[in-house]
C-alpha cells in the first residue's frame, strides 16, 4: 500500500471498540472475553455500553446483542470473531 493510502489508516492503539450488551447475556460474557483478549493484544481501547440504560442503542440494537462497533461503526453482532476483529484493527 502506498504511503499516500495508509495515512487515513488509524493504528490499533488509536482505534475504539465499543461493545453493546445487558446484563444476564451469555451472548455477551462470551463477545467481552473475545473483545478484551483482542484489544488487549492490539492495544484498542474498548468499551462496554448498556443498552438497558440507554434507550436509543435498546431501539436500534435489542435484537442483535451482542453488536460490536469499530471506530462507532458496526463490526459485527452475535458472535465475535476474534482474527476478524484483529484484521479490522490492522494487527
Amino acid at each position: 500500500m502506498t504511503p499516500l493510502l495508509r495515512r487515513g489508516k488509524k493504528k490499533a492503539g488509536d482505534r475504539v471498540v465499543t461493545l453493546i450488551g445487558k446484563p444476564g447475556c451469555h451472548l455477551c460474557d462470551d463477545a467481552r472475553s473475545v473483545v478484551e483478549q483482542v484489544c488487549a493484544e492490539t492495544g484498542a481501547s474498548w468499551e462496554e455500553r448498556d443498552i438497558t440504560q440507554d434507550e436509543g442503542l435498546h431501539r436500534e440494537y435489542w435484537e442483535q446483542i451482542p453488536v460490536v462497533l469499530v471506530d462507532g461503526e458496526q463490526h459485527t453482532f452475535w458472535r465475535v470473531d476474534a482474527g476478524r476483529l484483529r484484521r479490522e484493527l490492522g494487527a
